[in-house]
């Protein structure tokens, strides 16, 4: 994963969360990465709003938990405010219905508290990147709620093929016949919720020669974001 070099301006971030402490040790964390620069704090999400509308930020941390308005409330006046900006929760909610309304409000990712320092540094350069990115732990409740609701679907339109006939007619079926064996690995690696540079470590390739693999899978998918990848790869059986 490509971070930010001497010539390129650092990632601009804005840190929401209603806890004083905490947001000066996430300042303090980010701010150990010279690629990071934390333009900005609140405390909730009015301040949040204000703050995102003045400062622009490149990404947004967002708690859910805020006094008032809970943050996957406040993501379409912040999306509103800062267009720009891609927001990522950082949350203790490992509540499926909570990650599901983030995404469905616009959020770029959802992150686990309990996450290493390392990896949320990480994980915000990536949002950056215009990846999406979800806390391994929240992948299979992620992937559960997408299926429970293509169930419904399915059953509200009576679908009469048998599941074997129906994966074997779709697009999405198709589309996954396309990819090469070591793209297969790729997307089992996505689908896990691993980083490019856990895949490429399992792999015994280079970080940059993933990205490459990635890039391909999504496009071969017709898909824009390694989440929609990580639900068509379970949907269709690849784990």
């Amino acid at each position: 994963m490509p971070k930010s070099t001497p010539d390129s301006p650092p990632i601009r971030v804005l840190v929401v969360d209603d806890h004083t402490l905490f947001r000066r040790g996430l300042t303090a964390l980010l701010a150990r990465d010279a690629g990071l620069l934390v333009v900005g704090d609140a405390a909730d999400a009015g301040q949040a709003q204000r703050k995102a509308q003045e400062l622009q930020p490149d990404v947004i941390l967002l708690d859910n938990h805020l006094p008032g308005v809970n943050g996957v409330d406040a993501l379409p006046s912040l999306l509103e405010a800062a267009p720009n900006a891609c927001i990522l929760m950082l949350t203790v909610s490992e509540d499926e219905n909570d990650l599901a309304a983030a995404l469905h409000g616009g959020a770029s990712g959802y992150l686990l508290k309990t996450m290493e320092g390392d990896d949320l540094t990480a994980a915000v350069h990536r949002a950056a990147q215009g990846d999406s990115i979800i806390a391994p732990e929240m992948m299979g409740k992620l992937i559960a709620a997408y299926k429970n609701v293509a169930h419904k679907s399915a059953a509200a339109t009576d679908i009469a093929q048998s599941t074997s006939s129906l994966k074997a007619a779709t697009p999405a079926a198709q589309a996954m016949a396309s990819l090469s064996p070591r793209e297969l690995d790729i997307l089992r690696g996505i689908a896990r919720g691993a980083s490019n540079k856990e895949i490429a470590r399992e792999h015994g390739i280079v970080e940059t020669t993933v990205k490459i693999h990635v890039q391909h899978v999504l496009r071969k998918l017709g898909v824009s974001s390694r989440v929609h990848a990580a639900v068509m790869a379970t949907e269709q059986g690849l784990l």
